[in-house]
């Protein structure tokens, strides 16, 4: 594994207050009391990718946050293989570490087995299952940015020319797999029409492969591509044909491709799981809920240099959907199942 300790950080800090007392309820006043920490704590995160990697960068750039408002004290290691992962918790974990927050996706069951092991210890982990309340110092989360990914769709429906829009991810797993949905579901709305070519690449972190995926999608008549891995938004740009970014925003390294971003934003996961942790009621819990739109886990990121180039009619779609999922009476379908080509 690589370890590290950041000292130069961010001076931008997103944190919702009320958002972190929504997860200290009732039932949680069960955990164990050892749980209970100091200001700051001590927060180590465990990735399996470089944490430049799209997903895991929105945890480590809240992380730093966090450190920097003096909430917790923040190091991590990064690359860490799914064989080595469980090693990797028990070392952080034997080093007095107050909560451990990463990604078992590929390790569920042996990582499950390691938080039991260390009770007062707080696991905060990306998981494509449910908490066990059995196991009460282990809460899940995932990025439930299906309301962004929707908005974002509609510009997606509204740009395409030829009503042919590229999809590439890495797995179909649920984490991603909802998110497309969602996408092809606002697409859809814009253009009833619209036909969708879905591609996984088998890998978190191959840009190459990825824009290689990308470049036949294009070929078989794409004008439009959605960039969930790293590589899609080059194949784009090369080949002069638009993309939709998604968890991280990068219109400014693609100002004339990627059109629009759903953002994911960790703060609100994050700052919940910080208060949980230093009330001593963190206990076992699905934090996925601090993703949704009307916490600020996600929202559209800003059009950039497409500011007046999308069509008047999706921007009023946006408007009216993006308010009615603020306020509860329009929900975003999360289907969880893996998409299809059309």
């Amino acid at each position: 594994m690589t370890s590290h300790v950041k000292t130069q950080l961010p001076t931008r800090r997103r944190f919702l207050t009320s958002t972190a007392m929504g997860a200290l309820s009732i039932s949680a006043l069960s955990a164990p009391t050892a749980l209970f920490a100091q200001d700051p704590i001590k927060v180590a995160g465990i990735y399996t990718v470089p944490v430049e990697q799209q997903w895991v960068s929105r945890i480590h750039i809240a992380a730093l946050a966090a450190q920097e408002a003096g909430e917790i004290e923040y190091t991590y290691s990064e690359n860490t293989a799914n064989t080595d992962y469980p090693r990797v918790m028990r070392e952080y974990a034997e080093a007095g570490y107050d909560m451990i927050v990463g990604e078992i996706f590929g390790a569920e069951a042996e990582a499950r087995e390691v938080a039991a092991e260390y009770p007062n210890v707080a696991f905060l982990m990306g998981s494509s299952f449910k908490e066990d309340p059995t196991l009460p110092n282990l809460s899940v989360f995932d990025n439930y940015i299906q309301d962004a990914a929707y908005l974002s769709g509609i510009v997606a429906g509204a740009m395409s020319e030829s009503g042919n829009i590229g999809m590439v991810g890495g797995f179909p797993i649920p984490e991603v797999n909802r998110l497309m949905h969602a996408f092809m579901a606002g697409a859809a709305e814009m253009n009833p029409d619209i036909t969708f070519q879905v591609s996984f690449i088998g890998s978190w972190f191959d840009p190459p492969k990825a824009k290689e995926t990308a470049f036949a999608m294009i070929e078989n008549g794409a004008d439009m591509l959605y960039a969930e891995r790293f590589g899609v938004s080059d194949a784009a740009q090369e080949k002069g044909v638009l993309a939709i970014g998604n968890v991280i925003d990068t219109q400014a390294d693609y100002p004339e491709t990627v059109v629009a971003s759903a953002i994911w934003d960790f703060g609100p996961t994050m700052t919940a799981a910080v208060a949980a942790v230093k009330a001593g009621a963190f206990t076992a819990d699905d934090y996925g809920q601090y993703s949704f739109m009307h916490v600020g886990g996600c929202y559209l990121a800003p059009f950039g240099t497409f500011e007046g180039k999308i069509p008047q009619a999706a921007l009023d779609l946006i408007a009216t959907r993006e308010a009615a999922i603020k306020d509860g009476s329009f929900t975003v379908t999360i289907n969880d199942e893996e998409p299809k080509s059309s």
